[in-house]
């Protein structure tokens, strides 16, 4: 049985409470735009946690996640502007709405081979926008949905209206705070260990007995309620929602953040949301150079780091802990 060298206290739990000391003050040491940008990685987060469940831990690279992070901000807009329901409603409306509606997708484009399965789930992108234009009757066209309620918690009388930015970045804390626990609970559980069974060879978990094609629609399902999430959220965030929350450009941002903080990992993907949303917002302030700034910077990470920050966040995790 092989043992863990130590070199020194494990400082794990401090360093954790420190990071959480940090978050919550977080309003008071950030400017108003930094703060947003804070608000965007954590809106980010959930949907490429969905994606990472399909990406790092089943081997699905799918495209889709825009799709679903449309679905959610339009579900959560009509039931705030038409019915006037709470936000926690329309944050699980969302989430589920979006996962049920995955459902009869994935069942046919799950049966596809790997490239053409990530050309269908592009399709499904494309055809969300060009619903979301067309169905005007509906969703206004590019007029898109506006004023779209601030969260709402009716709680008799402790109710209150999050209205601040500041108070939306810990709504969207505490949020990003359940969605971290949830998937650790899935990767944690017997579930999660055979999904990294059917990622590394599908055939031969098949042959152990593990459902392979049913884990797979699961998991799609639950990836896309994770975009829905997002969706909702940001949605109430932004207080207007138009065709382009489908764009291209969302769902290559999710798969970013996944491939570039380390598939198959959480503290990849956290760090990967902060790094990358904060890099896109951070280069705004130069509009005729940001893509090209960003393409340099996104070629400069993939030849340092092929497999994504995790593995050094890894050995920075062993070291704070005191671990040879």
């Amino acid at each position: 049985m092989s043992t863990v060298a130590r070199n020194g206290r494990d400082l794990r739990l401090p360093f954790v409470a420190v990071l959480a000391a940090l978050a919550a003050s977080l309003p008071w040491l950030l400017g108003s735009y930094e703060l947003h940008a804070v608000i965007v990685a954590l809106t980010f987060l959930l949907p490429a946690y969905g994606l990472n469940l399909l990406v790092g831990y089943t081997g699905l690279l799918s495209l889709a996640q825009a799709a679903f992070f449309g679905i959610g901000a339009y579900v959560t807009a009509l039931l705030a502007i038409h019915f006037q329901t709470p936000f926690i409603v329309n944050l699980l409306a969302s989430g589920l709405i979006a996962g049920l509606i995955a459902f009869p997708l994935g069942v046919p484009a799950l049966r596809l081979r790997a490239t053409s399965f990530v050309m269908c789930t592009l399709g499904f992108v494309i055809i969300g926008q060009a619903i979301a234009k067309n169905w005007i009757s509906v969703t206004r066209g590019d007029m898109g949905l506006e004023s779209i309620p601030r969260p709402s918690f009716p709680l008799g009388p402790f109710s209150f209206t999050v209205s601040t930015t500041t108070g939306f970045y810990y709504l969207s804390l505490v949020i990003a705070a359940v969605a971290t626990l949830a998937v650790w609970l899935i990767v944690r559980s017997p579930a999660g260990r055979n999904m990294v069974a059917i990622r590394e060879n599908e055939t031969l978990a098949e042959s152990l007995g593990v459902p392979a094609w049913r884990y797979k629609i699961i998991v799609f399902m639950i990836g896309a309620a994770f975009g829905g999430l997002g969706g909702a959220l940001h949605a109430h965030y932004l207080t207007v929602v138009t065709p382009l929350t489908f764009q291209m450009q969302y769902s290559t941002t999710m798969l970013v953040i996944v491939l570039g903080g380390g598939p198959g990992t959480i503290s990849g993907v956290i760090f990967g949301s902060f790094l990358f949303v904060g890099l896109s917002e951070a280069l705004r302030v130069a509009p005729e150079l940001r893509m090209i700034a960003y393409g340099l910077c996104l070629l400069a990470i993939v030849f340092r780091f092929p497999r994504g920050f995790a593995p050094l966040i890894d050995r920075a995790w062993r070291w704070i802990g005191g671990e040879r």
